[in-house]
């Protein structure tokens, strides 16, 4: 779940804390909102900035083959 803290301070800072975000994505859910507050005076990334997605995929591929053989294990011939 994507979650954005922040922390107003009585000079006037704001302190943004995003959890949540896998990978860099996390710079562009929150560049409007920086561009309102002002200038971003400190960054400090998250484990998360450097995580990334993992897509998992499998697939199998089944082989039907004509045996010469039946069941019992001899030939047909």
């Amino acid at each position: 779940m994507e979650n954005l803290e922040f922390i107003i301070y009585p000079d006037g800072r704001v302190e943004e804390l995003v959890t949540g975000i896998i990978g860099s994505s996390c710079a562009e859910v929150t560049a409007a909102i920086e561009a309102k507050l002002g200038i971003v005076a400190h960054r400090e990334l998250t484990s998360e900035n450097f995580a990334q997605q993992q897509v998992i995929s499998q697939s199998a591929t089944q082989l039907d083959r004509v045996s010469d053989t039946d069941a019992s294990g001899f030939s047909q011939w």
